[in-house]
Order: C-alpha cells, then structure tokens, then sequence
C-alpha cells in the first residue's frame, strides 16, 4: 500500500515515513503543503496523513482540495492543534481521524491501520486468491494452510497483486504503488521481486498463482482455461 506524508517536520517526518515503511507501506514524503498537493494529483494512495500547520499551503486548504477530488481516500490528520472546535471543522472538511501531537508511533499504526481496513470501502482485513491467504491486519501470509515468511517488500507486492485478483499490473503500476516516490531504480526490480514469490507462493506447489501476460505485466490469480 502506498501512503502520503505531509509533514513539515523533518526528524518527525523522517521518524514516521520509516515506522511505516517498517511495517510495509511504501511511504511518500512531502515537506510542504504545496508539495502535498502536487503528490496527491500524481498519485493514487490508500491513505494520507497530513499536517495542519503547513509552509506554502495550509493543511486544511489542502483537506479541502484533496477531498474536493478524491471523496475517497482515508485522511488522518496530524497535529499539535488539539481545540475542540478545529478538530470539528477538520472532521466536517473531510478528515477521518485526529491525532494529536505529541504521539506513541504504535496508536499511529493502529490508526493506520483501521482506516486502511476501512478504506475507501469496505475492506477485508483477510484477502484469498484460490487456497493462498493474505491477512493484512497481521500481515502474515499462508497458502494451503502452510505459514509463508516474506520480506517487507515481497508482502507489499503480493498484497497489491492480492487486492486485484486476476488484473494485470505493468511494471510501472506496480513500482509506482509498492516502492515510494524515491524510488529511482529500473523496472527490473519487479522482476526479481517476483521471482522471489514464485519460489515461496508457486513452486513448491501444484498450482501456480502468479501469471506473466508477455509484453503486459504481472497478476495474482488461476490462469483461465484455454
């Protein structure tokens, strides 16, 4: 899952983006609320967690041109400002959830968390492609019944691929929602990371999940029969 980090101070910035990305999310970085804006046209995140007091565009003229394109996206609003009235008007402007300055990272990943399940719609906390399982809430994966250890970023692409069974991602759709903005490598690193997988998902079993639609890109799910 791919989230957005508006966030003007940088050692909090930093501190959060890498408490996320440690529980694997691909975490965006924005340092103004300008630059928030601008991430949040280029992109399609799951979630975004933005900052009231911002440099260049306020935090809640940003809630405001965010929810007024995108009705969907989970918003939680990060903030020294705890008066009772502002976090109304906040809530009336489109966010989802308040937190408020100084915080423990674990209630910030616990509300991360329940407004991922939540979504945009509702979401299953356990996704299921034929007998494999993917529980996002402990992001733990097995198949067949069988516990299957992943990597941080192995989980990523395998949950995004799990949330759309049987479509078919490009490299470039897949990179720019599994790694984050930072990311300045080849599309080839998709390619390794599947083949990681395929060696823990699909080989040691009879049917494989994993599919290859050449000159396409890559999907979860059985193939259809000829």
């Amino acid at each position: 899952m791919r989230l957005l980090l508006v966030e003007d101070e940088k050692k909090l910035s930093e501190l959060v983006a890498r408490a996320l990305r440690q529980e694997s999310y691909a975490v965006d970085v924005a340092d103004d609320g300008a630059q928030g804006w601008e991430f949040a046209q280029a992109y399609d995140y799951d979630l975004i967690i933005l900052d009231l007091m911002l440099p260049k565009l306020p935090g809640q003229e940003l809630l405001r041109r965010i929810r007024r394109g995108n009705h969907g996206v989970p918003i939680l609003i990060l903030t020294a400002r705890d008066a009772t009235e502002e976090k109304v008007q906040n809530f009336e402007a489109g966010a989802d959830d308040y937190l408020t300055k100084p915080f423990a990272f674990a209630e910030l990943l616990m509300r991360v968390k329940a407004l991922l399940r939540r979504g945009p719609i509702a979401r299953s906390s356990v996704l299921r492609v034929g007998d494999l399982e993917v529980d996002r809430l402990a992001q733990q994966v097995r198949r067949a019944g069988k516990r299957i250890e992943l990597t941080a970023k192995e989980y990523a692409l395998l949950e995004y691929l799990a949330a759309h069974p049987g479509r078919v991602f490009s490299r470039t759709m897949i990179i720019e929602h599994v790694w984050d903005q930072s990311f300045e490598g080849l599309t080839n690193i998709v390619d390794v990371y599947v083949r990681h997988l395929r060696s823990k998902i699909d080989d040691p079993f009879a049917v494989k999940l994993i599919r290859t639609v050449r000159g396409v890109g890559y999907g979860l799910g059985v193939a259809p029969e000829a």
